[in-house]
């Protein structure tokens, strides 16, 4: 045995030592960053949710913790780079120019190799009539045949077109990878430009006060007042003995008193009860007390649709808005001076004209679901170039559709919303 090697024999026991010592960090440091990697490659859930026409259920989808729920027609659900999604909606019931940019888009992701998914809410199939080619040279076939009321689902998420199609519904869950995805935009956002003043903002149903929603109560007029809204809905209808007050409607009214009585209670019976316990309930006489009070103050109403009758009990015709739900409550609304504010039921209803008719009676309010607004995109636009004003309700209906998201993303095409609570976007810089 030669020196050197008695030394390193000697020795070996903590040269393994200093080697061991000495690994174990390298190793360590290698798992952190295939943990890591690991890490990116999680897959996410997509779960697409397509209902048809029979079910009269809403469609959504799920990603990334975002829930969507969409309109009437066929939807794309663009998966890009860092988790993100961009979706649009095209009317293809309703509209053929909205089929032609649908294909459009269809072929440029096609082309581009865009990792997308496809998903059919209502009826979608009414205006592909004519197109069954092109969809098929694409790659859609089961698309190119789709039925009027059918639910579709459409996905390439593992590199070819997969299809789906039922009479009713069709639910799939899908794994993506956060690898997926590029940084393409196909759908830009559209941005509206557009003032804020206050009368833009209905407090719904007097607005919201300490969480609670829908109380048509003094207490949420005074709150919701305090807050900034000067513009108030509430929903006006009849007790047993023909008179008006304020509630949304008698089961939820019980619900929110606890009443156990007939339905519709006596004028008597609905002012014992308070809303929760706490909230002091509205007649005629409580209306007209708060709006003397505050005399800046408008009334929006609900629910009643005999506009001579309501306009009579109350005190400044002036500072009414009536939403009416028919055509001829409309127009006698603007024969007596009363400002209307047509719904949605009859203004879809008319035929020819819908501006013209509206200026002819004078209406410069209308209100409609804020679900309707893309596929109405072109009606909404015209109402807002002729200077009349759309509110939409439905605001907190949808996951993710607040006030802030009607703010961020919808005023400027529509005028105002019926908001629940009182944000900070909305104080007035004028």
């Amino acid at each position: 045995m030669t020196r050197f090697s008695h030394l390193l024999f000697n020795h070996k026991v903590p040269i393994l030592l200093i080697l061991l010592f000495i690994w174990k960090p390298v190793k360590a440091e290698n798992r952190s960053t295939i943990d890591s990697s690991f890490e990116n490659l999680q897959s996410l859930e997509l779960i697409l949710n397509s209902h048809s026409f029979n079910t009269h259920e809403r469609s959504t989808f799920s990603y990334a913790s975002q829930t969507e729920s969409i309109e009437r027609g066929l939807t794309i659900v663009h998966l890009q780079a860092d988790n993100k999604v961009e979706f649009k909606t095209f009317d293809t019931y309703g509209s053929k120019e909205d089929v032609k940019t649908f294909l459009e888009v269809l072929t440029q992701m096609i082309e581009s190799k865009a990792i997308f998914a496809m998903l059919a809410h209502d009826s979608a199939a009414a205006q592909l009539t004519g197109f069954e080619k092109q969809l098929s040279d694409l790659g859609f076939l089961q698309l190119s045949a789709l039925k009027g009321r059918q639910a579709y689902i459409m996905h390439n998420i593992n590199g070819t077109i997969t299809e789906q199609v039922n009479d009713n519904s069709i639910t799939e869950t899908l794994s993506i990878t956060s690898s997926v995805g590029s940084t393409a935009i196909y759908f830009p956002k559209e941005v509206y430009e557009f003032e804020s003043n206050i009368d833009r903002y209905i407090a719904h149903a007097g607005g919201e006060i300490n969480g609670v929603k829908s109380t048509n109560s003094k207490h949420a007029l005074d709150e919701n007042y305090k807050k900034g809204f000067r513009n108030f809905e509430l929903d006006i209808i009849e007790t047993s003995d023909g008179k008006l007050v304020a509630a949304h409607d008698w089961n939820m009214w019980a619900r929110f008193t606890d009443y156990t009585g007939t339905l519709p209670p006596t004028h008597a019976q609905f002012m014992k009860q308070k809303i929760y316990g706490d909230y002091t309930t509205l007649d005629m006489d409580g209306i007209n007390a708060w709006f003397k009070n505050h005399p800046d103050a408008t009334l929006i109403t609900d629910k009643v649709n005999d506009p001579i009758a309501f306009s009579d009990s109350f005190i400044d015709k002036d500072r009414l808005i009536m939403e009416l739900f028919s055509v001829m409550a409309v127009e006698k609304a603007s024969e007596q001076g009363i400002h209307p504010m047509i719904s949605q039921e009859p203004l879809l209803a008319i035929k020819g004209d819908k501006v013209n008719f509206l200026k002819v009676n004078n209406v410069s309010h209308v209100a409609v679901s804020r679900r309707i607004i893309s596929s109405q995109k072109k009606l909404m636009l015209q109402l807002r170039d002729a200077g009349i004003k759309v509110y939409v309700f439905n605001v907190n209906f949808d996951a993710g559709k607040d006030e802030q998201y009607v703010y961020d993303n919808e005023l400027g095409l529509v005028y105002g919303m019926y908001a629940d609570k009182w944000i900070s976007a909305m104080q007035s810089k004028n």
